[in-house]
Protein backbone atom coordinates (compact mmCIF):
# COMPACT_ATOMS: atom_id res chain seq x y z
CA UNK A 1 0.00 0.00 0.00
CA UNK A 2 1.27 3.54 -0.71
CA UNK A 3 2.50 5.57 2.22
CA UNK A 4 4.75 8.61 2.53
CA UNK A 5 5.47 8.47 -1.19
CA UNK A 6 6.20 4.71 -1.23
CA UNK A 7 4.14 2.30 -3.32
CA UNK A 8 5.27 -1.32 -3.18
CA UNK A 9 2.88 -2.23 -6.00
CA UNK A 10 5.05 -0.40 -8.54
CA UNK A 11 8.18 -1.75 -10.19
CA UNK A 12 11.47 -0.94 -8.50
CA UNK A 13 13.74 1.18 -10.72
CA UNK A 14 17.32 -0.08 -10.78
CA UNK A 15 20.54 -0.20 -12.73
CA UNK A 16 22.53 2.90 -13.54
CA UNK A 17 26.05 3.65 -12.33
CA UNK A 18 27.60 1.73 -9.47
CA UNK A 19 27.98 3.60 -6.16
CA UNK A 20 31.16 3.05 -4.14
CA UNK A 21 31.41 4.23 -0.51
CA UNK A 22 35.01 4.33 0.65
CA UNK A 23 35.50 3.63 4.36
CA UNK A 24 32.21 5.10 5.56
CA UNK A 25 32.41 5.80 9.29
CA UNK A 26 28.75 5.44 10.27
CA UNK A 27 26.22 2.76 9.42
CA UNK A 28 23.57 5.48 9.53
CA UNK A 29 25.20 7.22 6.58
CA UNK A 30 25.43 3.98 4.60
CA UNK A 31 21.71 3.54 5.15
CA UNK A 32 20.98 7.13 4.13
CA UNK A 33 23.05 6.67 0.97
CA UNK A 34 21.14 3.47 0.12
CA UNK A 35 17.87 5.28 0.67
CA UNK A 36 18.93 8.04 -1.74
CA UNK A 37 19.97 5.42 -4.28
CA UNK A 38 16.57 3.79 -4.04
CA UNK A 39 14.84 7.15 -4.40
CA UNK A 40 16.60 7.86 -7.69
CA UNK A 41 16.91 4.53 -9.44
CA UNK A 42 20.40 3.36 -8.46
CA UNK A 43 20.68 -0.19 -7.15
CA UNK A 44 24.32 -1.34 -7.15
CA UNK A 45 26.39 -0.59 -4.05
CA UNK A 46 29.97 -1.49 -3.14
CA UNK A 47 31.34 -0.69 0.30
CA UNK A 48 35.06 -0.35 1.02
CA UNK A 49 36.21 -1.28 4.52
CA UNK A 50 33.40 0.27 6.60
CA UNK A 51 34.73 1.48 9.95
CA UNK A 52 31.99 -0.14 12.06
CA UNK A 53 32.03 -3.47 10.26
CA UNK A 54 29.47 -5.11 8.04
CA UNK A 55 26.62 -5.92 8.11
CA UNK A 56 25.53 -2.99 10.25
CA UNK A 57 21.96 -3.00 11.64
CA UNK A 58 21.96 0.80 11.84
CA UNK A 59 22.28 0.98 8.08
CA UNK A 60 19.05 -0.98 7.72
CA UNK A 61 17.28 1.36 10.13
CA UNK A 62 18.31 4.45 8.16
CA UNK A 63 17.73 3.01 4.68
CA UNK A 64 13.95 3.43 5.26
CA UNK A 65 12.95 0.41 3.21
CA UNK A 66 15.80 0.25 0.69
CA UNK A 67 17.03 -2.98 2.32
CA UNK A 68 17.39 -4.76 -1.00
CA UNK A 69 20.24 -2.40 -1.91
CA UNK A 70 22.08 -3.12 1.34
CA UNK A 71 21.49 -6.85 1.06
CA UNK A 72 22.93 -6.92 -2.47
CA UNK A 73 25.91 -4.67 -1.56
CA UNK A 74 29.40 -6.16 -1.81
CA UNK A 75 32.29 -5.59 0.61
CA UNK A 76 35.79 -4.70 -0.60
CA UNK A 77 39.16 -4.19 1.15
CA UNK A 78 40.19 -1.11 -0.86
CA UNK A 79 39.14 1.11 -3.76
CA UNK A 80 41.28 -0.76 -6.29
CA UNK A 81 39.32 -3.91 -5.58
CA UNK A 82 35.99 -2.05 -5.59
CA UNK A 83 36.71 -0.72 -9.10
CA UNK A 84 37.11 -4.20 -10.56
CA UNK A 85 35.23 -4.39 -13.87
CA UNK A 86 34.71 -0.60 -14.03
CA UNK A 87 35.63 1.31 -17.20
CA UNK A 88 34.94 4.86 -16.00
CA UNK A 89 35.24 6.04 -12.39
CA UNK A 90 34.10 9.40 -11.00
CA UNK A 91 35.63 10.75 -7.78
CA UNK A 92 33.33 12.99 -5.72
CA UNK A 93 35.28 15.64 -3.82
CA UNK A 94 34.74 19.16 -2.53
CA UNK A 95 38.47 20.03 -2.64
CA UNK A 96 40.69 20.97 -5.55
CA UNK A 97 43.38 18.30 -5.87
CA UNK A 98 45.77 19.90 -8.35
CA UNK A 99 45.28 17.06 -10.82
CA UNK A 100 44.97 17.39 -14.57
CA UNK A 101 41.58 15.72 -14.61
CA UNK A 102 38.27 16.91 -16.05
CA UNK A 103 36.01 18.48 -13.38
CA UNK A 104 32.29 17.90 -13.79
CA UNK A 105 29.09 18.88 -12.05
CA UNK A 106 26.44 16.33 -11.15
CA UNK A 107 24.35 17.01 -14.26
CA UNK A 108 27.33 16.64 -16.62
CA UNK A 109 28.38 13.48 -14.81
CA UNK A 110 24.90 12.02 -15.26
CA UNK A 111 24.94 12.73 -18.99
CA UNK A 112 28.42 11.22 -19.35
CA UNK A 113 27.39 8.14 -17.36
CA UNK A 114 24.33 7.57 -19.54
CA UNK A 115 26.42 7.78 -22.71
CA UNK A 116 29.03 5.33 -21.43
CA UNK A 117 26.54 2.86 -20.03
CA UNK A 118 24.67 2.88 -23.34
CA UNK A 119 28.00 2.05 -25.05
CA UNK A 120 28.46 -1.00 -22.82
CA UNK A 121 30.93 0.50 -20.36
CA UNK A 122 30.42 0.29 -16.61
CA UNK A 123 30.55 3.45 -14.51
CA UNK A 124 31.27 3.99 -10.81
CA UNK A 125 30.47 7.00 -8.64
CA UNK A 126 33.00 7.06 -5.80
CA UNK A 127 32.31 8.82 -2.50
CA UNK A 128 34.77 9.21 0.36
CA UNK A 129 34.83 9.28 4.12
CA UNK A 130 32.57 11.59 6.10
CA UNK A 131 35.43 13.40 7.83
CA UNK A 132 38.23 13.52 5.24
CA UNK A 133 36.67 12.55 1.94
CA UNK A 134 38.71 10.62 -0.60
CA UNK A 135 42.47 10.52 -0.27
CA UNK A 136 44.43 12.07 -3.13
CA UNK A 137 45.76 8.62 -4.06
CA UNK A 138 42.16 7.37 -4.38
CA UNK A 139 41.18 10.33 -6.55
CA UNK A 140 44.13 9.47 -8.80
CA UNK A 141 42.52 6.07 -9.48
CA UNK A 142 39.48 7.76 -11.04
CA UNK A 143 39.00 9.29 -14.48
CA UNK A 144 37.23 12.54 -13.60
CA UNK A 145 36.41 14.66 -10.57
CA UNK A 146 32.82 15.37 -9.56
CA UNK A 147 32.13 18.43 -7.44
CA UNK A 148 29.05 20.48 -6.58
CA UNK A 149 28.39 24.24 -6.51
CA UNK A 150 28.32 24.59 -2.72
CA UNK A 151 29.11 27.39 -0.28
CA UNK A 152 32.94 27.56 -0.39
CA UNK A 153 33.03 28.46 3.30
CA UNK A 154 31.00 25.34 4.18
CA UNK A 155 31.52 22.82 1.42
CA UNK A 156 31.42 19.54 3.35
CA UNK A 157 28.27 17.59 2.56
CA UNK A 158 26.83 14.72 4.53
CA UNK A 159 27.56 11.45 2.73
CA UNK A 160 23.90 10.58 2.23
CA UNK A 161 23.15 14.10 0.98
CA UNK A 162 25.98 13.99 -1.53
CA UNK A 163 24.80 10.65 -2.90
CA UNK A 164 21.25 12.03 -3.08
CA UNK A 165 22.23 15.09 -5.13
CA UNK A 166 24.24 13.07 -7.64
CA UNK A 167 21.62 10.31 -7.84
CA UNK A 168 18.90 12.90 -8.39
CA UNK A 169 20.74 14.31 -11.41
CA UNK A 170 21.19 10.79 -12.74
CA UNK A 171 17.52 9.93 -12.48
CA UNK A 172 16.42 13.28 -13.88
CA UNK A 173 18.59 12.67 -16.94
CA UNK A 174 17.44 9.05 -17.22
CA UNK A 175 13.73 9.91 -17.07
CA UNK A 176 13.90 13.18 -18.97
CA UNK A 177 12.80 14.99 -15.82
CA UNK A 178 9.33 13.41 -15.97
CA UNK A 179 7.39 14.04 -12.77
CA UNK A 180 5.59 11.11 -11.11
CA UNK A 181 2.15 12.68 -11.37
CA UNK A 182 0.33 15.59 -13.01
CA UNK A 183 -2.38 17.91 -11.69
CA UNK A 184 -5.89 16.49 -12.06
CA UNK A 185 -7.89 17.52 -15.10
CA UNK A 186 -10.23 20.43 -14.50
CA UNK A 187 -13.92 20.10 -15.21
CA UNK A 188 -15.23 21.46 -18.51
CA UNK A 189 -14.90 25.21 -18.98
CA UNK A 190 -18.12 27.11 -18.45
CA UNK A 191 -19.97 28.26 -21.55
CA UNK A 192 -20.86 31.90 -21.96
CA UNK A 193 -24.53 31.37 -21.16
CA UNK A 194 -23.55 29.70 -17.87
CA UNK A 195 -21.29 32.64 -17.06
CA UNK A 196 -23.98 35.18 -17.97
CA UNK A 197 -26.45 33.40 -15.67
CA UNK A 198 -23.95 33.68 -12.84
CA UNK A 199 -23.43 37.39 -13.56
CA UNK A 200 -27.21 37.90 -13.37
CA UNK A 201 -27.31 36.03 -10.05
CA UNK A 202 -24.46 38.01 -8.48
CA UNK A 203 -25.58 41.38 -9.78
CA UNK A 204 -29.18 40.81 -8.67
CA UNK A 205 -28.15 39.91 -5.13
CA UNK A 206 -25.65 42.78 -4.94
CA UNK A 207 -28.40 45.17 -5.97
CA UNK A 208 -30.71 43.72 -3.29
CA UNK A 209 -27.93 44.24 -0.73
CA UNK A 210 -27.54 47.91 -1.81
CA UNK A 211 -23.98 47.30 -2.94
CA UNK A 212 -24.32 49.76 -5.84
CA UNK A 213 -24.56 52.98 -3.86
CA UNK A 214 -23.89 55.27 -6.80
CA UNK A 215 -26.19 54.82 -9.85
CA UNK A 216 -23.61 56.65 -11.99
CA UNK A 217 -20.83 54.20 -11.09
CA UNK A 218 -22.95 51.04 -11.22
CA UNK A 219 -22.27 50.18 -14.91
CA UNK A 220 -18.48 50.47 -14.52
CA UNK A 221 -18.57 48.53 -11.25
CA UNK A 222 -20.52 45.73 -12.92
CA UNK A 223 -17.98 45.63 -15.78
CA UNK A 224 -15.12 45.35 -13.27
CA UNK A 225 -16.85 42.47 -11.47
CA UNK A 226 -17.47 40.63 -14.74
CA UNK A 227 -13.85 41.10 -15.84
CA UNK A 228 -12.61 39.57 -12.59
CA UNK A 229 -14.43 36.34 -13.38
CA UNK A 230 -13.51 36.44 -17.07
CA UNK A 231 -9.80 36.38 -16.14
CA UNK A 232 -10.17 33.22 -14.06
CA UNK A 233 -11.40 30.91 -16.87
CA UNK A 234 -14.10 29.36 -14.69
CA UNK A 235 -15.23 25.76 -15.13
CA UNK A 236 -18.79 24.50 -14.77
CA UNK A 237 -17.90 23.14 -11.34
CA UNK A 238 -16.45 26.52 -10.34
CA UNK A 239 -19.71 28.23 -11.30
CA UNK A 240 -21.81 25.73 -9.37
CA UNK A 241 -19.69 26.39 -6.29
CA UNK A 242 -19.96 30.17 -6.71
CA UNK A 243 -23.74 30.00 -7.15
CA UNK A 244 -23.94 28.03 -3.91
CA UNK A 245 -21.72 30.54 -2.09
CA UNK A 246 -23.85 33.49 -3.16
CA UNK A 247 -27.04 31.68 -2.18
CA UNK A 248 -25.63 30.79 1.24
CA UNK A 249 -24.54 34.39 1.87
CA UNK A 250 -27.98 35.68 0.92
CA UNK A 251 -29.86 33.18 3.06
CA UNK A 252 -27.63 33.51 6.10
CA UNK A 253 -27.74 31.02 8.95
CA UNK A 254 -31.43 31.60 9.71
CA UNK A 255 -32.41 31.03 6.11
CA UNK A 256 -30.38 27.83 5.90
CA UNK A 257 -31.92 26.51 9.12
CA UNK A 258 -35.42 27.29 7.84
CA UNK A 259 -34.72 25.55 4.54
CA UNK A 260 -33.29 22.54 6.38
CA UNK A 261 -36.36 22.37 8.66
CA UNK A 262 -38.71 22.55 5.68
CA UNK A 263 -36.77 19.77 3.98
CA UNK A 264 -36.96 17.59 7.08
CA UNK A 265 -40.72 18.19 7.43
CA UNK A 266 -41.31 17.26 3.81
CA UNK A 267 -39.23 14.11 4.22
CA UNK A 268 -41.16 13.15 7.37
CA UNK A 269 -44.44 13.68 5.56
CA UNK A 270 -43.34 11.44 2.71
CA UNK A 271 -42.30 8.74 5.17
CA UNK A 272 -45.70 8.99 6.92
CA UNK A 273 -47.59 8.35 3.69
CA UNK A 274 -45.60 5.21 2.95
CA UNK A 275 -46.25 3.60 6.34
CA UNK A 276 -48.94 0.89 6.12
CA UNK A 277 -51.71 1.01 8.80
CA UNK A 278 -51.06 -1.40 11.69
CA UNK A 279 -53.55 -4.29 11.97
CA UNK A 280 -54.38 -5.67 15.41
CA UNK A 281 -53.73 -9.38 15.90
CA UNK A 282 -56.00 -11.37 18.23
CA UNK A 283 -54.48 -14.13 20.31
CA UNK A 284 -56.05 -17.03 22.12
CA UNK A 285 -55.86 -15.05 25.34
CA UNK A 286 -58.13 -12.37 23.77
CA UNK A 287 -60.86 -14.90 23.14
Amino acid sequence: MPGSGTDSSKAWAGGGPLVVLVEPQLGENIGAAARAMGNFGLSRLRIVNPRQGWPDPRAHVFCAGADRILEAATLHPDLRDALDGISFAVAATARERGMAKPVMGADTTAAEARTRLAAGEDVALVFGRERTGLYTEEVSLCDVILTLPVNPAFASLNLGTCVAVVAYEWYKAETGGALPFAPPERSVLAQKQDLFAFFDHVERELAEAAFFRSPEKQPSTIRNIRNIFHRIALSKQDLATLHGMVTALVEGRAGREARKAAHNEAAAARRGKTLAPQRSVRTLEDE
